[in-house]
């Protein structure tokens, strides 16, 4: 475990501003290139780098998979409700004039800031499922057969 000191000390160093920057790409990206997909993406590689890094049972106690599971169902949730939000209240599915009838433009910000919110939590959650999934199989052969 020692001998991958620096490879731990600069991985912790990223994490925190991998993070950052997907908050960044995620609420940034109504105003410039980016949004949910890119910022879920950029969320599960934070994870996944300390995965690679520090193993896979270290990932999974800091995010654990049922958490995972819950956010990809989470991220439609809030997706699928912003939708239904508008319908019950009179306007077309994800119509966002309704999250701010008096103010059509707020109602178009808040609502592209939830659908990739939940866009964001969904993609989060399933990149880091596929992760998990993939790395936790039992491999076929040994490494000594390759």
């Amino acid at each position: 475990m020692r001998h991958h000191l620096i490879l731990r000390v600069i991985t912790k160093l990223l994490i925190g501003s991998i993070m950052l920057f997907a908050l960044y790409v995620q609420f940034h990206g109504d105003y410039s290139p980016g949004g949910g997909f890119q910022a879920g993406v950029i969320m599960a590689v934070a994870f996944i780098i300390y995965g690679v890094v520090f193993s896979l049972d270290e990932a999974q106690r800091v995010l654990p998979p049922w958490v995972v599971h819950k956010m990809a169902a989470l991220g439609v949730l809030i997706y699928a409700a912003t939708g239904v939000y508008s319908l019950f209240v009179g306007y077309g599915f994800l119509d966002y004039t309704a999250l701010s009838p008096d103010y059509p433009e707020k109602g178009q910000h808040y609502g592209i800031l939830l659908v990739e919110l939940g866009v964001g939590v969904t993609v989060t959650g399933v990149m880091v499922t596929i992760y998990y999934a993939f790395t936790s199989r039992t491999p076929i052969m040994d490494d000594e057969a390759w």
